[in-house]
């Protein structure tokens, strides 16, 4: 996995709160990723169909929980 600095922050809970799909917005910013970077994705839920697409991609991931049920899920290639 990269160095946690080298990824890019993706929070999604304001782009679901206003009732938008976040998933156009996280592929735009993996694609944008330039290499040596990756993206995490910050969810309300473990976002499973995400991360079916992005391994799709060739991404590999990492999930962590935080206290509070948030998921964080680290995406790289």
């Amino acid at each position: 996995m990269l160095p946690p600095k080298q990824f890019k922050r993706l929070d999604v809970r304001p782009i679901l709160e206003r009732g938008d799909m976040p998933l156009p917005v996280v592929l735009a910013q993996a694609e944008a990723l330039a290499p040596g970077e990756g993206l995490l994705v910050i969810a309300p839920f473990l976002p499973s169909p995400l991360i079916k697409v992005l391994q799709g991609e060739g991404f590999q991931s990492r999930i962590a929980r935080g206290d509070d049920g948030v998921c964080e899920v680290y995406f790289w290639k």
